[in-house]
């Protein structure tokens, strides 16, 4: 059998490829953390990743994710893909902050969020400015309480907090008055 030459183009078999250039996605996002992990077996230690991702549109959704890969890159893309899964919309106040003070717990972490006047800018530490960040917060004053080092729960407790003014958001008088009636 005779093979004719392919040119260079041509591909053989297999999925085609995706066109290398990507559009711009709606989502930003921010690589919290990356830990190694190891599980022994019997030729020795086998690493993996888990990467800790937020996500945000910076119009008032944000989520965070955990992934976990062989590669540092199928960690991340995991967790945000995860991320984006678990986004939620929050209630942001004139287009730059919250609109009461809030607390929220998740596991051991604390978080403190507090509102701010317009210039003031993001006064948050690590985890909880990320999130304010990717969630379109300008102007915000933010404190961790607990003393907990993990960043994975304190921006779920970030995420948490945030929830909280969304449901206060969606509750008006007259259905907190029938609530208690």
């Amino acid at each position: 059998m005779i093979q004719r030459p392919r040119p260079k183009n041509e591909r053989r078999g297999g999925r085609e490829r995706m066109d290398r250039r990507r559009e711009p996605s709606e989502w930003d996002q921010r690589v919290l953390d990356m830990r190694r992990t190891a599980r022994v077996v019997a030729g020795g230690r086998r690493f993996s990743f888990r990467a800790t991702v937020v996500v945000g549109d910076r119009k008032g959704r944000v989520g965070v994710g955990v992934g976990k890969g062989a590669e540092v890159s199928a960690a991340i893309e995991k967790a945000a893909t995860r991320a984006k899964k678990s986004a939620v919309r929050i209630a942001i106040t004139d287009g730059r902050t919250i609109r009461n003070d809030v607390m929220a717990k998740f596991s051991a972490a604390v978080v403190l969020l507090r509102p701010a006047r317009a210039g003031h800018g993001l006064v948050a530490g690590g985890p909880v400015r990320a999130v304010a960040t990717l969630a379109g917060i300008k102007d915000l004053t933010a404190k961790i309480i607990s003393r907990s080092p993990n960043k994975l729960n304190n921006a779920l407790a970030t995420v948490e907090a945030l929830k909280k003014l969304s449901r206060i958001e969606l509750q008006t008088p007259p259905t907190v008055a029938e609530q208690r009636a």
